[in-house]
C-alpha cells in the first residue's frame, strides 16, 4: 500500500477512538500483506546484535532450572546466590549451545517486587535480554522516543572483564535488558556468576537434544494493543515490520488471531506480536492474557538442525507435545504433490512424532509446540527447522489453534463470547 494511501484514512478517521482507528489502520495495512522489504532506517550508531538470554521470574529456580535440564537438554553452566554474596536474589543460569535462559527467585521474605509479579503471572518470562552495541547511544535515542528507562545504563566488571547494562520497560511488565561488551569477557556467562554448586550426573545419561539458537520470541496483547506495541519497537528501537498476518489468514472455526513480527535492522532478532480477533469462542491468545493476567512473552522458539532428532530425544525424556490430527498429514500429502519444492524428512516420520510443515516456493519449515510449561496455561516452547523458508507457520496456524483448542476444552475454557463480550462456560 502506497504511502498517500496510508495518510488519508488516517485523515479520514483521526476522530475515532484509538482502540478502533488502530484496528481500522491494521486492516488497512496488513491485510493481505505478510512480509516487509523496508527496513526503514539504519542507526547512525549502535546496533541490536542478537538474542543474549531470557530470564524468568519463578517460585523456585533451582527446580525451575533443574526440570530445563532435565526435560530439555540444557546444562547448568552459572549461578548467583548466598554463595557468592548475593543476598537479595537468586539465579541459576542454563545453556544449550548459544541459548541462555536465567531462573531467578527471591530469597527473602521481604521481596514485594517479585512476590506481586508472581502472583499476578505466576512464573513466566520476566526480562529478554539483547547483545547491543553504543548502550549509551540505544538507550538516548529510546528515551526520546518515550521509553520508559527502568535502570540507566551501568557498569559491571569482575576479574573476567566488564559489561554494560541497561533495563527497558517494554509491553505489561516485561523488560528488555542491554548487554554490551566492554572488551573480551572470558567468564562462565557475565560478571559476578560462579560455577554451579551441583552437577547433575544424570544428564549425561540421557540423549542430546541439540538445540542451536532463539530462532523468535512471541509476545501476547490483548485486543486493539497490538499495534501500539509494534509501534513502540519501530520507534524506540528502530526495528521494523518483518512479516505478519491477519484474522482472515489464521483462524479455526472457533477463534483467530492478528500478528506482526518486528525485527532489528540485521533481522538477527525477530518479534512476533499477537493480539486475539473476536470469534465463536475465546482464543488462546485471550486465554494466555486472562490467566498471565495481561500481556507477556506466550512462547519461545528454539532453532535445531534436526529436528526429527531433538523431538526424539525430548520425547524421550518427558516432554509433552501438541497432537495434530491424522487429517493434517493427508491433506499436507495431497499439497505436496503440486508444490515446488521437496520435504526432505520422511514423511511418516514427521506425522508419527506430529511435527509440522509449511512451506512457500522457495522453501520449508519443520515446527511443534510444547504444552505449557507450567499450570498456567500461559507459556510453552516451539522448536523449529528451517529450509529457506523465513515464515512463522502460518500455513499452520488453523491446525495449531485446532490443537490449542481441544486442550482449551479439557481445561474448561474453550468459552463462548456472547454480544455483550462476557463469557459462557461451553459444553
Amino acid at each position: 500500500m502506497c504511502i498517500q494511501k496510508v495518510r488519508s484514512v488516517k485523515m479520514r478517521t483521526m476522530h475515532l477512538p484509538r482502540p478502533t482507528l488502530c484496528r481500522l489502520m491494521h486492516n488497512v495495512m496488513v491485510l493481505n500483506e505478510t512480509t516487509y522489504t523496508d527496513k526503514g532506517e539504519k542507526l547512525e550508531k549502535g546496533r541490536f546484535v542478537s538474542f543474549h538470554h531470557a530470564t524468568f521470574w519463578v517460585g523456585n529456580a533451582k527446580q525451575a532450572a533443574s526440570y530445563y535440564c532435565d526435560k530439555f537438554g540444557f546444562e547448568s553452566v552459572a549461578y548467583k546466590g548466598l554463595e557468592s554474596g548475593h543476598r537479595d536474589r537468586v539465579s541459576h543460569v542454563i545453556r544449550q549451545n548459544k541459548i541462555f535462559f536465567v531462573f531467578q527467585s527471591a530469597l527473602n521474605p521481604g521481596d514485594q517486587e517479585m512476590t506481586d509479579h508472581l502472583g499476578k503471572h505466576g512464573d513466566g518470562v520476566k526480562d529478554i535480554a539483547f547483545q547491543v552495541e553504543d548502550c549509551n547511544f540505544l538507550v538516548k535515542k529510546a528515551k526520546e522516543q518515550g521509553a520508559i528507562i527502568m535502570k540507566e545504563p551501568w557498569i559491571e566488571e569482575d576479574s573476567y572483564g566488564k559489561v554494560k547494562y541497561a533495563v527497558l520497560k517494554t509491553y505489561g511488565d516485561t523488560t528488555h535488558t542491554f548487554v554490551e561488551y566492554l572488551g573480551p569477557y572470558r567468564g562462565l556467562f557475565l560478571p559476578g556468576y560462579m560455577k554451579p554448586l551441583f552437577k547433575d550426573t544424570l544428564l549425561s545419561k540421557l540423549p542430546p537434544v541439540n538445540l542451536n539458537f532463539i530462532d523468535h520470541i512471541v509476545g501476547n496483547q490483548p485486543d486493539d494493543e497490538m499495534v501500539p506495541v509494534v509501534e513502540w519497537y519501530q520507534n524506540c528501537l528502530k526495528f521494523h515490520r518483518y512479516w505478519s498476518v491477519d484474522d482472515k489468514q489464521i483462524h479455526s472455526n472457533y477463534s483467530s488471531l492478528r500478528s506482526i513480527v518486528v525485527a532489528n535492522y540485521e533481522e538477527t532478532i525477530k518479534m512476533p506480536i499477537n493480539e486475539p480477533a473476536a470469534g465463536k469462542k475465546k482464543s488462546q491468545i485471550q486465554e494466555y492474557v486472562d490467566y498471565n493476567g495481561g500481556p507477556g512473552v506466550q512462547h519461545i522458539a528454539l532453532n535445531t538442525s534436526d529436528i526429527i532428532q531433538s523431538i526424539t530425544s525430548l520425547k524421550s525424556r518427558g516432554m509433552e507435545f501438541l497432537m495434530a490430527p491424522d487429517t493434517y498429514y493427508d491433506q499436507l500429502k495431497e499439497k505436496l504433490k503440486t508444490a515446488k519444492i521437496k520435504v526432505k524428512e520422511d514423511l511418516k516420520k514427521l506425522q508419527e512424532l506430529k511435527i509440522l510443515v509449511d512451506f512457500d516456493e522457495k522453501g520449508y519449515l519443520l515446527q511443534i509446540f510444547t504444552k505449557p510449561v507450567q499450570d498456567r496455561p500461559t507459556l510453552f516452547l516451539e522448536v523449529i527447522q528451517r529450509y529457506n523458508h523465513n515464515g512463522f507457520g502460518a500455513g499452520n496456524f488453523k491446525s495449531l489453534f485446532e490443537a490449542i483448542e481441544y486442550d482449551q476444552d479439557a481445561r474448561g475454557n474453550l468459552t463462548v463470547y456472547t454480544a455483550d463480550r462476557k463469557e459462557q462456560r461451553y459444553y
